[in-house]
């Protein structure tokens, strides 16, 4: 999911109620995904829990520069479940890290499950790195996982009124989806997000068809 939280020297973007992760199950499936000279793809260890921190206060500035600030206390609610599921992300596997040139991280997607499908728990990228394809790369990494695990949709949330966000899920596939059409443990990210979240009524379920179900 895609949104704004500072917590002390942190930055948060949660949900609520995620009991298992997306494995990764081979990495030469990440790989084989991404081709570029400018960055590699690789798994994220469970040692990078404030790397991934790291990265997303710096893509936060963005959302700032669009009014959407959010200071929370490290303690808080919002902040100790984010912190829960991305630490389960990668203890699983299921966080994919983008290195540039010279080895440094710069971008990375964290991803579990609802409903028994995958979900995006966060896609974020240097802002110095944004533009260049590095957020496709990881998002795209993660639906070649899902699809090849035999997952028919890959789903998150997001702002739905920012110019770089919503567009930028579109292109890559992802749909705008009803309340109605959503599973019960996404639906509580949902709420979840806009008790605490600002603007939460643009907050919106995207999902993007995998594999056979793309013929639907």
């Amino acid at each position: 999911m895609t949104r704004p939280v500072r917590q002390g020297n942190a930055h948060a973007r949660a949900s609520a109620s995620c009991n298992e992760s997306m494995s990764i199950c081979d990495y030469t499936i990440v790989t084989q995904a991404v081709r570029h000279p400018d960055f590699a793809i690789r798994t994220a260890s469970v040692a990078e829990i404030d790397t991934l921190y790291a990265i997303d206060l710096d893509a936060s500035v963005l959302f700032e520069r669009a009014g959407l600030h959010l200071d929370l206390p490290a303690d808080h609610e919002f902040c100790v479940t984010e912190r829960n599921r991305w630490s389960r992300s990668l203890a699983a596997g299921a966080a994919l890290i983008a290195n540039d040139a010279a080895g440094e991280p710069v971008g990375f997607a964290a991803a579990g499950m609802l409903d028994g499908e995958p979900y995006v728990e966060q896609l974020s990228v240097r802002t110095r790195f944004m533009r260049r394809g590095v957020g496709t790369a990881l998002l795209n990494a993660v639906a070649r996982i899902a699809g090849n695990a035999g997952s028919h949709a890959l789903w998150l949330t997001t702002y739905g009124h920012l110019s770089w966000n919503r567009p930028f899920y579109e292109r890559a596939g992802f749909v705008a989806m009803s309340e109605s059409e959503c599973g019960p443990e996404i639906s509580e990210v949902l709420r979840f997000e806009r008790r605490w979240l600002p603007f939460p009524e643009k907050r919106v379920v995207m999902r993007r068809a995998l594999g056979s179900d793309l013929r639907r």
